[in-house]
């Protein structure tokens, strides 16, 4: 929680009321609701769960009665927040979705709006009582207004709000820090609603007092932010009529600094723009930063706009060429983990900052290769930098966190024209766009039909493993991606010949993400049996084997993944090549922790088959438990571990405001990569020339710390991967970045093997699952002489 503030009477250095307007949808309005507006001052985000909104009217009899609404969530830093209140019958625009809603019908000349730590109602009706009361954060007074700070701020009107200068000053005296102008209503999504309309002509017809680098600035965050500003010039260069609508003005007349960019662009929501590409207009509004999310950097914008058009058909600015040349190799600068808004710009040095002092400006690739292929969302990346460690098959491999690749840029088009690609094919010629930040993926080019290069096809083909050998027992990973059998039929038949024709239908194969019977519907089904039943019946009908199959339920809603459907770990397995060596435990299956035991022959099982690692460990709360299982192939025990540990979701994003980011999913990885490393320790101690094949989605990098625990940097067990060529390791595709989360890990003894990511997934637009399946051909009978030796100096 927020420390407690302190009472009005001191300024406040943290969240304050920025707007208020009661004249919404009155006559002669353009704004249907009324509004109050808060701001936050600080570095920090601040909650806002518990506090309130509350109005008073101007002169307050003693019926008069402070009216509430609740607020909750949290004020970013630098951020808006905005309440709206209540409707009247006239009025033309919406406001944007609004943080809180309530439905105070605020008067538009005069009133008291209070921002209140609590939710219970007010009573006090004069300054000297206000004054005293320790919960009220910020307190405006206008117009007539009896409760106000110092002297009340202008009187409003139904076209008219009050509002805080751009640089947020609280000096206690509201007559000081408000003033009354065009009501411009901004949520925390940065989306803004103006009292001045939306768009079209009325703007002055000579260029105001700043430019768009003025705008812009040295840093990633405008001087301007919050500010007003009439009469911007520019030449309209793209306009984007999907998703939040607007279009891009460049100034065809630059300053002389590298770190200022001469683009900037202009939101007009959900209203269609007017204007057209080579108009040379006069664009007046105010400027917000708009932060996809409270990790993200920001874009910057010109809202609640009002354009005047001088001239059309004008020549666009040149565009800048992203190559080798113009991209430096460094990505991002550090901040000690905090925000790098405040840094200034070295677009010579780091390419994000390069593509931030370029932001809105138009850039253009040539002959781009596509590294990440087009989603859903109609979102693709490419390369402009073709020789930055290239993948045998056109991608680009991430191999460590300082290889962030900074030739990757994404490619949206602006009028949802964007080429459905696959990597290795290519943007042949040039694509040109104005350069935007997206919500997920970092920079972006938005190019329309007619600035996109030729769409070509370089042909990328599923790849497909060689059968196994009489005396090779196959084991395969697939991650199937929230498998349930709500799913399509096409879905099915997709992942069974994944199974069957691209891994060649190995003798073992450990599933992730099978969720129970009735998928994401959260009624406490926990079973499975449907899920596999109508996969394996797939796999039959596309020509492999009937699978038998072994899973433990969970706990509901105990194991993470999407809520409500209970995804685990399964092994499917050809009953007619390898047995398993069922073993029931003594308890719950489900939270019952497998052990390992001697027979009196000395040879060492599993107290369950299957089984689960230290199920009620809080290295596993909210994530899959690893599912243990003993085979016998040949008359060879071989043990099976399936993984699936917990996801990236809460990491910082690499391309983010906070340098370096916080990538905080590691430390439960860590913990369970220590719980499972401790269980193949015992395994191994009990028999060191035990056969152990630890699989699944490891949800980390080949690299990373996590990985290095399990495996003991290699000592306990071998990752797979890393005996790739480096442009090989990866089975997964994020943000035009090939790498790797699935894994196969082998113990000492396994020498002898096969092993081969199989890539069908996730280099191609139209997927059966995200990842990229893989699969290991061992045999059991040339067992290596390496048995495992025990560090004497291993941390327990």
């Amino acid at each position: 929680m927020a420390p407690l503030p302190a009472a009005f009477a001191t300024p406040s250095t943290t969240v304050v009321i920025s707007e208020a307007y009661g004249g919404g949808g009155n006559s002669g309005a353009t704004l249907t609701n009324d509004f109050v507006e808060l701001a936050n001052r600080s570095t920090a985000a601040y909650p806002l769960d518990g506090y309130s909104i509350q109005y008073l009217p101007a002169s307050a009899s003693a019926g008069s009665l402070w009216q509430v609404t609740t607020l909750t969530g949290t004020l970013a830093p630098g951020g808006s927040y905005l309440v709206s209140e209540g409707a009247g019958a006239g009025g033309t625009t919406a406001l944007p979705t609004a943080d809180a809603t309530g439905s105070i019908a605020m008067a538009a000349a005069s009133g008291t709006v209070a921002l209140v730590k609590g939710t219970t109602a007010l009573t006090c009706k004069t300054v000297a009582d206000c004054t005293g009361d320790a919960n009220v954060v910020d307190l405006l007074g206008y117009g007539t207004a009896v409760v106000r700070e110092g002297t009340a701020a202008p009187t409003a009107s139904n076209t008219t709000s009050v509002s805080r200068a751009a640089s947020l000053a609280d000096t206690d005296d509201n007559s000081a820090d408000f003033t009354a102008g065009t009501p411009t209503a901004t949520n925390s999504a940065g989306e803004t609603a103006s009292g001045g309309g939306s768009g079209g002509s009325g703007g002055p017809t000579a260029p105001g007092a700043f430019r768009i680098h003025d705008i812009q600035g040295t840093t990633r965050v405008s001087p301007l932010k919050g500010q007003s500003v009439v009469g911007v010039p520019g030449i309209v260069t793209a306009v984007r009529t999907t998703g939040s609508k607007g279009y891009w003005i460049q100034d065809p007349t630059p300053d002389a600094d590298a770190a200022t960019s001469e683009g900037l662009f202009v939101y007009t929501g959900s209203a269609a723009p007017t204007v057209s590409v080579g108009d040379s207009v006069l664009v007046s509004g105010k400027i917000s930063e708009y932060y996809p999310s409270s990790t993200t950097q920001s874009v910057t914008e010109l809202g609640s706009p009002v354009s005047t058009t001088l001239s059309t058909g004008n020549a666009l600015p040149d565009a800048v060429a992203l190559d080798d040349s113009t991209i430096p190799d460094a990505y991002t600068p550090t901040n000690g983990g905090g925000s790098i808004d405040a840094l200034p710009l070295e677009p010579a040095v780091y390419s994000q900052d390069f593509y931030e002092s370029i932001e809105g400006m138009r850039a253009q690739v040539t002959d781009a290769r596509v590294v990440g292929a087009t989603n859903t969302y109609g979102e693709m990346f490419v390369t402009a930098k073709p020789d930055e460690n290239p993948t045998e098959r056109g991608g680009t491999i991430y191999g460590a966190y300082d290889q962030q690749n900074t030739g990757r840029i994404e490619i949206v088009a602006a009028d949802g024209s964007t080429p459905t690609l696959n990597v290795g094919d290519e943007l042949a010629g040039t694509t040109t766009g104005p350069v935007d930040y997206a919500s997920y993926g970092g920079y972006l080019l938005a190019p329309t039909a007619a600035t996109t290069g030729t769409a070509v096809d370089n042909g990328l083909e599923q790849e497909v493993t060689r059968k196994q050998k009489g005396n090779e027992l196959a084991l395969a990973t697939y991650n199937v991606e929230n498998l349930d059998p709500t799913d399509s039929d096409d879905k099915f038949a997709r992942l069974a010949k994944g199974i069957v024709t691209n891994l060649s239908s190995p003798d073992i194969v450990t599933l992730e993400e099978i969720q129970d019977d009735n998928g994401a519907t959260d009624d406490g089904t926990v079973s499975s049996e449907a899920t596999l039943t109508k996969f394996t019946d797939a796999i039959v009908a596309a020509g492999g084997p009937q699978y038998s199959w072994r899973y433990i339920n969970p706990v509901n809603d105990k194991d993470g993944g999407e809520p409500g459907g209970n995804i685990r770990q399964a092994f499917l397995f050809n009953a007619e090549r390898v047995s398993f060596v069922d073993r029931a435990t003594d308890g719950d299956a489900s939270t019952t922790a497998v052990s390992v035991v001697k027979d009196k022959k000395g040879q060492a099982h599993l107290s369950a088959s299957p089984g689960r690692i230290d199920p009620t460990s809080t290295a596993w709360d909210s994530s899959r438990k690893p599912l243990v299982g003993e085979f016998r192939f040949q008359g060879r025990t071989v043990f099976v571990i399936a993984n699936h540990f917990n996801s990236k979701g809460g990491d910082e994003p690499m391309h983010g405001r906070y340098q370096e980011p916080t990538r905080s999913s590691e430390t439960q990885r860590g913990l369970q990569a220590e719980e499972e490393n401790a269980f193949v320790d015992t395994l191994l101690a009990a028999d060191p020339k035990a056969q152990i094949v630890a699989l699944g989605d490891l949800n980390d990098y080949e690299f990373s710390d996590a990985v290095k625990t399990l495996t003991d940097d290699g000592d306990v067990l071998t990752d797979l991967i890393t005996t790739l060529p480096v442009a090989e390791r990866y089975s997964y595709v994020y943000d035009g970045n090939s790498q790797t989360l699935d894994h196969i890990l082998t113990s000492p003894t396994i020498t002898h093997y096969d092993y081969d990511v199989v890539h069908i997934n996730s280099e191609f637009a139209d997927q059966a699952s995200d990842h990229d399946p893989q699969v290991v051909r061992i045999d059991v009978h040339d067992c290596g002489e390496k048995a495992y030796q025990p560090k004497t100096n291993k941390k327990n």
